[in-house]
């Protein structure tokens, strides 16, 4: 069986023929539906439980954001990742010990190159590295993959009772298993089951948070000066007019602007924290491709970004107080002269607003959304390299740079995974929120830590009471440690499913889902889920009757970080 599944790999990846994912027609023990990270690790545990597993990926990479561009670990403290999530960065940390990666530059010019040399692992890598660790770490165990494949969202989900039997693709693929893992951001398997979920931002009353909701500044029209902790960063320099005629009303607003207000601090709403693409740019000639202007290109799009410049009073390096003083972006280096480019600033690559409908579109109008994402950031990247509006200096800087010829399968350079930083979150009999994340609640089933301070994008923008324009639902708050994720906040309500669970839309607060939502803790998660699916089926009960104390001796056995201490 292994040789098969080693073959099947050494096809997929070397021919590029996507065309066809092969057919699976037995049962299996666990059926994971989304190859992220999470996935993979889930699928990883099931096989060294000696469980028959498979994948199934609605697209044709796998690894989700860890292959797709989020290259910069974003964790807080590194002691609370364990598993196989650990494993994985140690592997990156092997790949990058072999001297034949290191393609475009020389390992000692790297200027990470000689941190990672007295650790056991390495937390920076290339898309294509973490695919091709990936690859060996699921070619070592029996895992079956099952690509371009899509749930039936309208009925694909076939239920006895409280128990997943069979789920059906668009394709007419079905595939029955004993346990189900939804591993997607979208959480569109625990959606189809009929499970309860949720998505946009709760109320701050609705779990006694201070964070959630509207979090718009406490702007004072006398000194115009922010005085709020929220909305601080990642906004505009005051007095950007948002009129297309500055100053005139009636003219209309600038494209991507909200009617109204940005409602009632605290107050909830279906608003989504900002998407963007995690770009992997390179500045080496030989791997470069230069930015181009999208065919959709349209000017008065970026009219808020020659504002912003336009605004800024003194040398423009004197515009922000923090990051890259020239450049709206954060610019991270990875090996080989590549990064990982985030968004950073009032106008940068969020595409703010333009999201909240995604977690409950149909496929076809998310790839309209992903397509629309894609043709603003390129829009806004030959913006930034050749506009004659945008400062000579940050022009030289940004020219420099381009998408790399040797990472993703489009030809331009462009990968597909969108950064899905929260869709929906399924509402389960625990929830975590901001008070577990304060340390102010413990729980008391934990399968895992998060660590990363509580994050949210902006979620909007708007014109404030001075007439200017504003974001708002930034969010940058610090925990004090690493905090336990419950064992309840990744499995459903009972009387809803007794054979599924959820690593990565799990039951959280938007906040708190804001802490929690990053990669390694992903990976945990689904390390986590996949062991809890294995001893419920050994014992022959639902997810929701499994012993806590036998899923906390396996966990800890396999090396999962439960504790602080």
């Amino acid at each position: 069986m292994k040789n098969f599944i080693i073959i099947i790999f050494s096809i997929f990846f070397t021919s590029g023929n996507y065309s066809k994912a092969q057919s699976v027609s037995q049962e299996y023990d666990i059926i994971i539906y989304g190859g992220t990270s999470a996935g993979i690790t889930a699928a990883i545990q099931s096989s060294r439980m000696d469980k028959s597993v498979l994948i199934i990926e609605p697209s044709t990479r796998l690894g989700g954001l860890t292959s797709g561009g989020l290259g910069q670990t974003d964790i807080g403290n590194k002691q609370a990742i364990g598993g196989i999530s650990r494993e994985f960065y140690q592997n990156i940390k092997r790949y990058y010990e072999r001297p034949e990666n290191w393609i475009w530059q020389k390992r000692e010019a790297y200027q990470h190159g000689r941190s990672f040399e007295n650790q056991d692992a390495m937390w920076k890598f290339e898309p294509s590295a973490a695919l091709e660790v990936y690859k060996e770490m699921i070619a070592a165990e029996n895992i079956d993959v099952a690509y371009k494949q899509r749930l039936n969202r309208e009925g694909g989900v076939k239920k006895q009772g409280q128990e997943i039997v069979e789920i059906e693709m668009e394709s007419g693929e079905k595939y029955r298993g004993k346990m189900f893992i939804d591993a997607t951001y979208e959480g569109d398997l625990m959606a189809t089951a009929g499970i309860t979920y949720t998505y946009g931002r709760e109320s701050n009353k609705a779990y006694e948070e201070t964070l959630n909701g509207v979090q718009a500044n406490d702007y004072s029209i006398t000194l115009r000066r922010t005085v709020s902790r929220n909305s601080v960063y990642h906004n505009f320099i005051d007095g950007v007019d948002p009129y297309v005629i500055k100053g005139d009303p009636s003219s209309g607003l600038l494209p991507f602007i909200k009617e109204g207000g940005p409602g009632i601090k605290g107050r909830g709403d279906k608003g989504i924290q900002a998407y963007c693409f995690r770009m992997t740019l390179t500045d080496h000639p030989e791997n470069r491709i230069s930015f181009k202007k999208p065919e959709s290109y349209n000017e008065l799009e970026y009219e808020l970004l020659f504002r912003n410049y336009e605004a800024a009073i003194g040398p423009i390096e004197e515009m922000y107080h923090y990051g890259d003083p020239l450049v709206p972006w954060i610019n991270s280096k990875m090996p080989n002269r590549k990064t990982d480019t985030n968004n950073q600033k009032g106008f940068s690559t969020d595409f703010i607003g333009q999201n909240w409908n995604y977690p409950e579109e149909s496929y076809e109008e998310r790839e309209k959304i992903i397509e629309r994402h894609r043709n603003y950031q390129q829009g806004l990247m030959w913006t930034l390299a050749y506009h004659p509006r945008i400062p000579q200096k940050v022009r030289e800087v940004v020219s420099q740079w381009g998408t790399c010829k040797d990472e993703y399968e489009r030809a331009d350079g462009w990968q597909q995974q969108l950064y899905i930083r929260e869709a929906r979150r399924m509402v389960s009999d625990y929830v975590m929120t901001q008070k577990n994340c304060e340390g102010l609640k413990v729980v008391k089933d934990p399968v895992g830590m998060a660590a990363y301070g509580m994050d949210s994008h902006q979620v909007q923008r708007y014109v404030d009471a001075n007439g200017f324009v504003q974001n708002e639902g930034n969010v940058e708050a610090s925990v004090p440690g690493p905090y336990p994720i419950s064992y309840q906040s990744i499995i459903p309500k009972k009387e809803e499913c007794k054979n599924l669970l959820v690593p990565v839309c799990l039951s959280a607060s938007h906040i708190a889902f804001g802490s929690i939502r990053m990669e390694p803790v992903f990976m945990i998660l689904g390390q986590s889920a996949a062991t809890a699916a294995s001893l419920a089926l050994d014992g022959k009960v639902a997810v929701q009757e499994l012993p806590f104390d036998l899923l906390k001796e396996q966990l800890i056995k396999d090396k999962q970080v439960l504790t602080s201490q």
